[in-house]
């Protein structure tokens, strides 16, 4: 038993520090003191074995939470060496097969003729469709060409049991609107679905707002999600300068390109991105990111397109509508182009598919009130359904035209 003179004398020693409360004993609890302790300023009291006031709690936990956790970790820890175990056995797996191909070959086998791997695997079809889709851009043409050929060569090596890596099929488009990036991104990834390079060659178009989150703890989930859209084919990030402001080193944009950057280097076998953009911009861009700029294995610019060729590209897109130009109508097209080049907001291929829609529907127009007259008997004949005429291109206002 505890006198209570020394409990009082103990209160009087560490005034500072707690307050003493006797607890009310009952007849059953005689002989025996509780005491709980408050600490000065404060409402609460700390009983036994609470340590929650105490300035190393974060110390203090349940042996079952602690023992939980560390299993957690062995646990990962356990899984990540599996994964380079499986890592390093496919590795040899692959390495053993390539020797046994290349013991069993006859010395007279040949790997094949090029344009036979280019027929067999589609690629000198999705070429002519290149050809026969875009208009011009033969420097981009003769780009993605070398690419194929690249992949054509890689996959005869193979056959031959040679040694062989997926090269570095990341790409930087640079360019103004409309000028066929993502075009070319859709045949880039049929020729390398069809050469075995992605499992399924889909295009997936991501711009800031798909990737960046608008509060901590967003963007990751954010990016993590288009990328996992786009696993087996191609993540095109239009305008990816967007993902970096420089002004500010808090933007969430730099969250996403540490995860990009770490998925093109170790996803690269299952995934291809293209970062596309202005050139100026996209230099701007990887000058602030050279980690980047190094994992870009192939970079094409897209130039502009000229007069004759944004004409042509009108008369496809006709010719794919089931439309024709009539009489004259060509010559408006190109005098609407010209004009309109020297204009604000002028983006090629775009701006020529505006001006093709727009006489679509002045074209409907104007069969549907030569038809409505009281002068005429309503019947419609294929070929005006079909056709195009000078009248039905809009006119631009003169002022806008600079220079």
């Amino acid at each position: 038993m505890v006198a209570f003179s020394s409990l009082v004398a103990l209160g009087a020693l560490v005034p500072s520090a707690y307050g003493l409360q006797v607890a009310p004993m009952s007849a059953s609890a005689r002989g025996h003191v509780s005491v709980r302790m408050q600490a000065p300023g404060t409402n609460s009291i700390q009983g036994p074995g609470d340590y929650s006031l105490d300035p190393g709690a974060g110390n203090y936990g349940r042996l079952s939470d602690k023992l939980r956790e560390a299993d957690i970790e062995r646990r990962l820890e356990n899984d990540a060496i599996a994964a380079r175990e499986e890592a390093a056995q496919r590795a040899r797996e692959e390495r053993a097969r390539k020797v046994a191909l290349l013991r069993d070959i006859p010395d007279y086998t040949q790997a094949g003729t090029v344009d036979e791997f280019m027929f067999k695997e589609g690629v000198k079809e999705i070429l002519e469709k290149l050809d026969y889709d875009l208009i011009g851009l033969m420097p981009v043409k003769q780009r993605v060409r070398e690419i194929a050929s690249l992949l054509v060569v890689d996959k005869m090596r193979l056959k031959l049991g040679l040694e062989t890596s997926v090269p570095s099929l990341h790409m930087g488009f640079t360019g103004a609107p409309g000028t066929g990036k993502t075009t070319v991104a859709l045949r880039m990834g049929q020729i390398l679905q069809r050469m075995g390079y992605c499992r399924t060659g889909h295009v997936v178009v991501a711009t800031r707002d798909d990737l960046v989150g608008q509060y901590v703890g967003h963007t990751a989930p954010k990016t993590k999600e288009m990328v996992k859209k786009a696993m087996g084919g191609i993540l095109l990030v239009d305008e990816a300068y967007y993902l970096y402001n420089a002004a500010n080193d808090r933007d969430y944009g730099q969250e996403s390109i540490e995860i990009l950057l770490n998925v093109m280097e170790n996803n690269k076998e299952d995934l291809i991105v293209v970062l596309a953009g202005y050139k100026d911009k996209m230099d701007r861009f990887y000058s602030f990111i050279p980690g980047m700029a190094s994992r870009i294995g192939n970079h094409i610019e897209f130039p502009n397109y000229e007069e004759d060729e944004l004409v042509e590209i009108g008369k496809v897109m006709c010719r794919e509508l089931e439309y024709q130009l009539g009489p004259g109508a060509e010559e408006a097209l190109k005098v609407y182009l010209s004009k309109r080049m020297r204009m604000p907001f002028f983006s090629n291929a775009r701006t020529v598919r505006n001006a093709i829609d727009l006489a679509r529907m002045s074209s409907a127009v104007r069969v549907f009130n030569e038809k409505m007259s009281p002068y005429s008997d309503g019947s419609v004949t294929e070929q005006e359904l079909m056709t195009i005429m000078p009248a039905d291109f809009p006119e631009l206002d003169e002022t806008k035209i600079q220079g």
